[in-house]
């Protein structure tokens, strides 16, 4: 009679280790040898190991069994009876901590195992999760726009262009046109969390030609206040439960508090904009309904000595600065009833109220020389009763930058694509 296998020893989890003092464990992670000698780390934390006596290339992948042994100081070790290298390394890693970024991009797989890196994900989890519960809870649908598209909805200097079975098509620059076809539907509130994509030259610390998009629109509003309004307790919420989960070691890790802000945010329009930035001694473009990225960094400044707030909407924006569909604030204005949403001086969001008469549509688009018949699927949205709108568009990893404090997309970003960045 054959003698039964015993049932392998179920994986334990470092962070779960404390209280077990005495219990065989077997645990898979990553070696490493410090000053303190060998450790095995795992997605949850450290562990000493006792009584390694084999050759191991540290960054091995391992499985570890033994018994774990409390100190009285409380620290954990695990006594080693096996350990088992299931991934060798090869040899000493090409980058550390302190290489340079462009290095450290190069072998992206190799620095996404710090734990700074690791973090920076937990809180893209956590963010992107409390997005969706806020979006539950007021009544929202989500929806999944294509990316191959027929036409553009923004510059055409930012086009990304592919062959489509013989024909032109575009990567999308934003699901803009989509969201409103939902609105023209009756879906009444949609968002959407996917990937965008500009053709854009600048290689800046805020610019990428891929990235992700978070996307709102509401149905029955009165003007771009409600908008905003709904997005400030939306990220408000979003915030709160990062600080929740995370501030500990988002401060930790990255020297950085993580503030909730209080409601409402700051609003500022383009014409006390310019009267601010004006006395702070700005030397900016004033007549396009606009302000640069200085601009933006002195005024968010003004905002945050000031009121003491993270945030500022910069509303009302000029005709000239904004896209065709963007409702004017009053008829024959030269403002729009669009905003920005500036966070610690970084641009997070752009926003509207949408135009949703056809008529007054048709003739913004023209006086913009924009083809009616290129665009005439978009404007067929708004003949058979279409209900006023607006919403808004969040870059996920300027989201990031400005909750962990981070100076760089690149850092934020699980794999970057940029001007001289196409692999890995």
């Amino acid at each position: 009679m054959a003698t039964p296998r015993t049932a392998p020893l179920a994986r334990s989890l470092i962070a779960d280790l404390s209280g077990a003092s005495g219990r065989p464990v077997r645990i898979c992670g990553w070696i490493e040898f410090g000053g303190h000698g060998p450790v095995v780390r795992d997605h949850t934390g450290r562990v000493g190991l006792g009584g390694l006596t084999a050759e191991v290339v540290a960054e091995s992948a391992v499985e570890v069994l033994g018994q774990v042994a409390g100190a009285d100081d409380g620290t954990i070790t695990i006594l080693l009876d096996e350990l088992r290298v299931l991934g060798p390394a090869q040899g000493p890693l090409p980058i550390s901590q302190s290489s340079p970024l462009e290095e450290r991009l190069d072998w992206r797989f190799l620095d996404l195992r710090r734990d700074e890196a690791r973090l920076v994900f937990e809180v893209q989890t956590t963010a992107e999760r409390a997005m969706r519960d806020f979006w539950a809870g007021e009544g929202f649908l989500e929806i999944h726009s294509p990316k191959i598209r027929a036409t553009a909805n923004r510059s055409g200097r930012e086009l990304f262009t592919l062959d489509y079975f013989g024909r032109k098509a575009y990567l999308a620059q934003s699901p803009q046109f989509h969201k409103q076809m939902a609105m023209a539907a009756g879906f009444d509130r949609v968002f959407e969390i996917g990937p965008v994509f500009r053709a854009n030259p600048l290689a800046t610390d805020r610019h990428d030609t891929e990235f992700t998009s978070v996307d709102a629109e509401i149905s029955w509003i009165s003007s771009h206040e409600d908008v905003m309004a709904f997005e400030e307790r939306w990220l408000a919420h979003v915030l709160a439960e990062v600080e929740r989960r995370h501030g500990e070691q988002i401060e930790r890790a990255f020297g950085t508090t993580v503030r909730v802000p209080t409601l409402p945010f700051p609003r500022v329009s383009m014409t006390e904009a310019y009267e601010i930035l004006g006395g702070l001694g700005w030397r900016g473009e004033t007549g396009g309904g606009d302000i640069d990225r200085e601009g933006e960094r002195l005024l968010a400044a003004h905002i945050a000595a000031v009121r003491d707030h993270d945030f500022v909407f910069v509303t009302e924006y000029g005709v000239a600065a904004r896209p065709f569909y963007h409702m004017r604030l009053e008829e024959g204005s030269a403002a729009t009833r669009g905003f920005d949403l500036l966070w610690k001086g970084l641009e997070v969001t752009t926003g509207a109220q949408r135009e949703h008469r056809y008529e007054v549509l048709t003739e913004q688009a023209a006086k913009r020389g924009i083809s009616l018949t290129a665009i005439a699927f978009y404007l067929d949205y708004f003949k058979y009763g279409c209900p006023p709108h607006g919403g808004f568009g969040l870059g996920l990893t300027r989201m990031l930058m400005s909750i962990l404090g981070q100076p760089d997309v690149r850092e934020v970003t699980y794999l970057h694509r940029g001007v001289h960045r196409l692999a890995p």
